[in-house]
């Protein structure tokens, strides 16, 4: 039984009835140079008994098995266990020690590099949102005089309607004054001439027929700039703290088309096929996103005159949308290669290479896909599909 002992490649110790080293293996001996090569070599066994710690033999007795690693040095790593023997062999003790120096270094190593690994994973993950936000206020950017212009149109008109409206006011209180005039006199109906030649005057049956549609049409001018605002200002929202939450993807297409409208509107005409929606989980800002690089690509794809039509619908537990136009067309080549990053088949200065690359991470995010059917000189179909309920996670 010994000879097994002293051929194993770990130390070994065995107690006597007192606690002390009973027997010592060759591989102990050796061992307990290495901890200090310059005592004698008598002296290792007891340097390696030293190892363990009274805690240890007390939980050793009680289940009969104790382990602890002890770093000695930077490159000495021991795991030292202790046994106690039971019922029969009750009272027998022995240490088993055994040098996991290189596999503590690569374990180390191993944590080192997964502490990097997760540094750079979360550097990444706050650059795709930096890239995501930046992608996203440059498509407002590209918008911007777009947008403009649907502002100031209804702002014009209202801005017109309230000048009309204080000349209305002027020709009103004036004919107020008049009819107060009128009924102070002693003879108030000595004044009817007079204060209808003045109401023929200042026209003021037109003005009580014009009044009603003013106010409407300044009503409809502010609301009009009222979704504008309301629509930008959901569009451009960071969804750094933003959750997975049931959204009406149809109204998040309309709210993304009222943005880019005037890009669109002067070339396009739109058609609208909407099937029956259920509300998907998603993240709407980032699915708004992807509604917004498809709407842009689109028009640009239409030189002088076509049609984009919208489409939506659900089935098997998915809901999609599709965006499809009569434009240009993608050549067969570079469908392979139209969701990589800054790629792109647009001219210099009109395309960043990211918007479909920005897409198809945003997608895949919701565990969904996106489709693109294309013939060249007949138009491009892309189809973003999403599961209804995303997928439980764990």
């Amino acid at each position: 039984m010994r000879w097994a002992a002293d051929v194993a490649p770990m130390a070994v110790l065995l107690l006597d009835a007192q606690g002390g080293v009973a027997y010592a293996n060759a591989s102990a001996r050796r061992l307990g140079q290495r901890i200090d090569p310059d005592a004698p070599a008598a002296d290792a066994p007891s340097r390696l008994l030293a190892l363990t710690h009274e805690a240890d033999w007390t939980i050793a007795c009680a289940q009969g098995h104790a382990r602890r690693d002890v770093d000695l040095r930077p490159d000495l790593v021991i795991a030292v266990e202790a046994f106690c023997g039971t019922g029969e062999n009750a009272g027998l003790r022995f240490v088993a020690l055994t040098d996991i120096s290189m596999r503590s270094a690569r374990e180390r190593e191993l944590q080192q590099r997964h502490d990097e690994l997760e540094r750079t994973y979360k550097r990444l993950a706050g650059t795709q949102e930096q890239l995501l936000q930046s992608e996203k206020m440059a498509s407002i950017g590209q918008l911007a005089a777009g947008v403009a212009h649907e502002i100031n149109n209804p702002i014009g008109y209202v801005h017109s309607n309230i000048g009309t409206l204080r000349e209305y006011m002027g020709a009103l209180f004036g004919l107020i004054d008049a009819y107060s005039t009128a009924l102070a006199s002693p003879d108030p109906a000595a004044h009817r001439d007079e204060l209808l030649a003045q109401r023929e005057k200042l026209d003021i049956e037109f003005i009580l027929g014009d009044l009603p549609q003013l106010l409407d049409e300044s009503r409809e001018g502010i609301e009009r700039v009222t979704r504008i605002v309301q629509d930008l200002k959901e569009f451009s929202h960071v969804g750094r703290n933003e959750t997975m939450r049931p959204s009406d993807l149809v109204k998040g297409l309309e709210s993304t088309l009222n943005i880019v409208w005037n890009d669109l509107k002067y070339k396009v005409q739109l058609e609208k096929i909407y099937g029956d929606m259920p509300l998907v989980e998603c993240l709407p800002s980032e699915v708004n996103q992807v509604f917004m690089n498809l709407l842009i690509n689109a028009g640009q794809a239409i030189t002088e005159r076509g049609v984009i039509t919208l489409a939506c619908g659900q089935e098997n537990g998915e809901a999609w949308v599709s965006v499809a136009d009569t434009g240009c067309g993608i050549p067969e080549d570079a469908l392979g290669r139209i969701f990589d990053p800054f790629f792109t088949t647009k001219p210099i200065g009109r395309g960043t290479g990211l918007g479909l690359a920005i897409c198809y991470r945003i997608v895949e995010k919701h565990h969904g896909r996106i489709e693109v059917q294309s013939t060249v000189g007949m138009g491009t179909t892309f189809r973003v599909v999403l599961p209804i309920r995303q997928p439980a996670v764990g």
